[in-house]
């Protein structure tokens, strides 16, 4: 598929199309939303709160969208081992997770963003309850989310995030919290497993006239299957909704994060497979380690009037990192968010209509110190800078059912970024830095829906992405870069039919200024560079069939074929750093209730490149496990879950190099060996 389509053309289309539902939303009569019949509604019933809407809530609004979107229930996933994201996403299309060591810190990556991240993300707009928590220049923190303290997510894929401001390759993904209407009153639950694996929450909510909370303690902790791979986590989540007055509500939002992480890096492929416990030398000389503290405050405002409603949401946190690498950073951060968020249902001459208007803001300020890693210790300083990025986001979004079945959708974002270096540290010269980029990323979309349990889907998008610090500073010196844009076409289908449901879509983006990180081959930094053009092209399908009464089958599979286009160094070899085809898959008995027997599988059946020379590559691999579950009476429940039980030694992820030269070299992360885990979980409502 060829998406080259001129960035005018769109944004004209898109113009047109905005400005003639504009004009004859403001020429048609008033109707009243519920005399409206649209193909693409579906009734929601028990909805509660309108700060804390719940699950059901959710997939009807995500049913209305024209591309791949999921809802991930707390239920997919909270009867197993649930400690990083790679346990929430196992079985959702078009997501790619993999941990670099069996804790939080992980490869995510949607369509190919953030190729070249293994750590921190890029790419993907993290958000709590439709709050960014991803911080101002891009990157992330897997550690800020508690898989045991949600109430489902919702994944929107690419340009399908636009109702959420985003403008990133990858898409959004929003954690939604549990609430005092839809969590259990108390909820004890624990976790032990291989490798020293512990982890321990409780959860507290309740009603109180208009007034409802919900609050979550953790604690985890890993010894990890490889040395010098220790991991501690305490968090502290919760939030607490007052409903004003009629149509008005308002709930804040908590967080408290302690994280320690030993890191223990990347191997050779021979090491891989001789000793996969060992942990990289150099790492464990420096004392490499990841050590934050976080703390996040947060509000959104509800207000409905009628057809209409105004969502406001502000947040405020503050990190304070030690980070021992290849130097000694410290960095002490605070980040900000505002937002305004208006909805309305406006008929247009007797057809369901409606609109999104959007504004945010994003900034924050860095206090960034380096120094010499003299084993885990700070030594001379090498570099000291304060750093600021600022994103203002303006999005409108309009949906028309044109004909019976049919809705089509028009959208446009405007985003401008900035990004200051402040050099402190004089002594190697003048290095300071501000860069400006914005942006016009329109969309068109259609959702045919011939009835409500099938829908086939299409848009064509832009998206942008300017540079987070992580690429502009990764190095002593920071160098200035262009953004990545990319322009995407998107066909699938969505639904079910008797024992089957699917959803499948096909995508293929064109990318300018890819942003992609080069390392040496013995893994040491060189910073980010921009390829003039790459192509992105895959598959995102997730299948479930009832096979029986007793036996069903999910699973979820994801083909990408991503590629430079014509590049003079590269020509037109694979992007590295993600297989080509992989496969996650459950087989699920239930044998008599309340027993439940899985049997879960994870394919990567081809190699793939660690560089972008394609001289070096990861072999593929197959590992399989089991699960054995009882739901008890009284809300309690308990697990016993068997991972890579054929004890198979394979790279979970890799490092992203430019040319290897066929060499074997440090750029591999070892999956974990053969591992059990229990757990117990209690609910009382």
């Amino acid at each position: 598929m060829d998406v080259r389509i001129s960035t005018a053309r769109l944004a004209r289309a898109t113009l047109h199309v905005s400005i003639f539902v504009s004009l004859a939303a403001a020429q048609a009569a008033p109707v009243q939303p519920a005399a409206v019949a649209s193909p693409a509604e579906v009734t929601v019933i028990g909805q509660r709160s309108r700060s804390s809407p719940g699950i059901d809530a959710a997939r009807a609004e995500l049913a209305r969208v024209p591309g791949g979107v999921s809802v991930v229930s707390n239920e997919e996933f909270e009867h197993a081992r649930a400690s990083n994201l790679r346990d929430v996403f196992a079985l959702t299309p078009g997501v790619f997770v993999q941990p670099r060591f069996g804790a939080e810190e992980a490869r995510l990556s949607i369509r190919g963003s953030g190729l070249q991240r293994t750590f921190h993300m890029r790419g993907i707009n993290l958000l709590q309850d439709g709050v960014p928590i991803t911080l101002a220049d891009g990157s992330a923190d897997f550690q800020a989310v508690e898989p045991m303290a949600l109430a489902y997510v919702e994944v929107l894929r690419g340009a399908n995030a636009l109702e959420f401001g985003s403008t990133a390759l990858g898409g959004a993904i929003n954690f939604v919290s549990p609430s005092g209407y839809n969590a259990a009153a108390f909820r004890p639950r624990l976790e032990v497993g291989s490798f020293g694996y512990r982890r321990a929450l409780a959860g507290v909510s309740g009603v109180r006239g208009a007034a409802d909370y919900f609050l979550s303690a953790s604690a985890y902790s890993q010894d990890g299957f490889r040395e010098w791979s220790r991991q501690q986590n305490h968090r502290l989540f919760g939030n607490a909704g007052f409903r004003l007055r009629e149509g008005l509500e308002t709930r804040f939002f908590i967080a408290a994060v302690q994280s320690d992480s030993q890191l223990p890096g990347a191997v050779t492929k021979a090491d891989l497979l001789r000793d996969p416990r060992r942990a990289n030398a150099g790492n464990v000389s420096g004392r490499h380690k990841r050590d934050f503290d976080l703390y996040r405050l947060a509000n959104r405002t509800v207000f409905t009037s009628g057809s209409r409603q105004v969502e406001l949401s502000a947040a405020f946190s503050h990190k304070d990192l030690t980070h021992p690498i290849f130097q000694v950073l410290r960095q002490r951060s605070n980040d900000y968010s505002a937002g305004i968020r208006y909805l309305d249902e406006l008929a247009v001459a007797g057809r369901a209509n409606r609109i999104i208007l959007g504004l945010r803001q994003t900034w924050n300020a860095v206090d960034d110190d380096r120094f010499a890693n003299r084993a885990g210790e700070a030594g001379d300083r090498t570099a000291h800078s304060r750093q600021h990025s600022r994103n203002v986001t303006a999005y409108a979004q309009d949906e028309l059912a044109v004909l019976d079945h049919w809705t089509l959708i028009a959208g446009v974002q405007w985003t401008h970024s900035t990004r200051a270096y402040r050099d402190l540290f004089l002594s190697d010269g003048e290095q300071s830095l501000r860069a400006t980029y914005q942006h016009v990323s329109p969309k068109l979309g259609f959702l045919w829906r011939p009835d409500a349990r099938w829908s086939v889907f299409g848009n064509v998008s832009d998206s942008f992405e300017p540079p987070s610090f992580g690429e502009l500073s990764g190095t002593p010196r920071a160098e200035p870069l262009r953004s990545q844009a990319a322009r995407t076409l998107e066909l699938g289908t969505r639904g079910e039919a008797g024992r089957v449901r699917w959803d499948v879509a096909l995508y293929a983006a064109n990318v300018r200024n890819e942003l992609l990180s080069l390392n040496t081959p013995d893994g040491q930094p060189l910073g980010t560079v921009n390829a003039a053009r790459t192509v992105h092209r895959g598959v995102e399908a997730g299948v479930d069939i009832d096979l029986t009464d007793s036996l069903s089958w999910r699973s979820a599979y994801l083909l990408s074929d991503f590629r430079f286009d014509d590049d003079p160094v590269y020509a037109n070899r694979q992007l590295p750093g993600i297989p080509g085809h992989f496969l996650r898959g459950e087989l699920v008995w239930r044998v008599q209730a309340p027993w439940t027997l899985a049997l879960s599988c994870e394919l990567s059946p081809e190699e793939y490149p660690v560089d972008m020379a394609n001289s070096l590559f990861a072999e593929p691999y197959a590992i399989w496990g089991m699960r054995l579950t009882r739901d008890l009476e009284r809300g309690l429940s308990w697990f016993i879950e068997g991972r890579n039980l054929a004890n198979r030694k394979y790279a979970a992820t890799t490092g992203v190099i430019a040319d290897a030269r066929g060499l074997d070299g440090p750029q591999f992360l070892p999956g974990d060996a053969r591992a059990v885990y229990f757990g117990v979980d209690w609910r009382r409502n």
